[in-house]
């Protein structure tokens, strides 16, 4: 009996199998609905996974970093400065002529006491930062400008070309500036109004900065960095710092590191104010994942299409195939191995179309991910190559669905009826 329902199986198998090799082409077009659809949700699946990678190697030397500033009441507006001038809380005036009534930096003792509050879990340095006019030969513009103490600028700034400014009357540049200006080491670079009543000042370009990319913390890529002495020479207020960044040894002590700081500085009233830049990263990668979802949908609509086609496949030789069926149903076959003859078809088809996707997605992803994210480092990992199976499964699944009521009609024939069919 055992054998007798092997060979019924094995002859309800070849029966499907002839059936796809009579309507070859049909069923050719049929499985290349799925291919496509296989093909475009691993594509971009991994395109999205390999961008989220990207992003948070480029973003995760952010996810350490706490900046304080002070409690102004109203926000200081963005973190990053832009091409031509300020951001952030910067002063569009002197210090030393600023008549405002709201204490607007951290003082020397909010440094101390910063310091003692994150201890040995980080590195903590002050900043000053303000926008002024430049002058570069007979070009002016707007520049963001960085004082930093000397003993910092090594721990945070990597020169490109030529060396950190230790001088008065020496500054760095940022890439983006330094391109943007035309400037090179031993360019010079005029700074302030005098149409303001400001001091003008001229200064050297000793360094060229690395290129850091966005941060929260210090902007150096559209800036100027100059010594400390150099910054309160020319807009005053020694020890007034704008800002002051927190480098985190771990990340996983950034919540303690921010909570020490807090219950140290804003006891009895809000003294300073904490953004942590971790919520940034997570919030970029979120908005990428939801993208990626996005897009994948968009994708999923070819597997539908394809669904519909393998349905009309199905139905057709459901509809050509009445007799055999009659036949089938009047020599004894049961309804269910009527339907499992339909039900291979379907799977065979869905097979052949996710294996083909699934080889041809490792080719044209990784070409995908090349062109759109630009680096194919992460392609090989499991992020990102999950999405094949992934889209194998769906493919499939969607076949055994589109084939489900044409093997339930086709097994509820009335076997006399079918016989009588031409």
């Amino acid at each position: 009996m055992k054998k007798k329902n092997f060979l019924t199986k094995d002859i309800i198998l070849q029966l499907s199998v002839r059936s796809i090799r009579l309507h070859f082409l049909r069923s050719v077009l049929a499985a290349l609905g799925i291919v496509i659809g296989v093909v475009a949700i691993s594509s971009m699946g991994m395109m999205g996974a390999n961008m989220t990678m990207s992003v948070t190697e480029q973003l995760s030397s952010m996810a350490n970093v706490l900046v304080v500033r002070a409690d102004t009441g109203g926000g200081g507006g963005g973190f990053f400065a832009g091409p031509g001038g300020g951001g952030g809380s910067t002063s569009t005036v002197r210090r030393s002529s600023s008549s405002t009534s709201t204490k607007d930096y951290l003082t020397r003792d909010n440094l101390d006491d910063i310091i003692r509050a994150v201890g040995t879990s980080g590195t903590v340095y002050p900043l000053y930062q303000d926008s002024d006019k430049i002058q570069v030969g007979d070009n002016t513009g707007r520049a963001t400008i960085y004082g930093m103490r000397d003993d910092d600028m090594p721990k945070v700034l990597t020169v490109d070309k030529g060396v950190l400014p230790n001088t008065a009357g020496s500054i760095a540049v940022g890439p983006s500036f330094a391109e943007r200006q035309g400037l090179t080491i031993g360019s010079r670079v005029t700074i302030g109004d005098a149409t303001q009543n400001e001091t003008v000042a001229k200064y050297r370009v000793v360094g060229i900065l690395k290129e850091k990319g966005m941060s929260m913390d210090l902007n150096s890529d559209n800036a100027i960095i100059m010594t400390e002495k150099a910054y309160v020479g020319l807009f005053g207020g020694e020890e007034e710092y704008d800002q002051v960044n927190v480098i985190v040894s771990d990340i996983s002590t950034v919540n303690e590191t921010k909570t020490a700081i807090t219950d140290k500085l804003n006891r009895k009233t809000n003294v300073v104010t904490i953004q942590d830049s971790s919520r940034m990263l997570e919030s970029i990668t979120s908005t990428v994942g939801t993208l990626t979802t996005f897009v994948m949908a968009i994708a999923g609509i070819s597997l539908l299409v394809a669904a519909t086609s393998i349905f009309n496949v199905m139905m057709m030789s459901v509809t050509e195939r009445i007799r055999e069926i009659g036949i089938l149903r009047s020599i004894g076959t049961q309804k269910a191995e009527v339907r499992k003859m339909f039900l291979y078809e379907a799977i065979i088809l869905g097979l052949v179309g996710a294996i083909i996707g699934a080889i041809m997605s490792l080719l044209l992803g990784w070409l995908v991910v090349l062109i759109m994210v630009g680096t194919t480092k992460y392609f090989f990992t499991f992020q990102s190559l999950v999405y094949v199976p992934m889209a194998m499964v769906i493919g499939i699944a969607i076949c055994i669905f589109s084939g489900v009521y044409p093997a339930w009609k086709a097994a509820d024939l009335d076997p006399i009826e079918a016989l009588r069919a031409d």
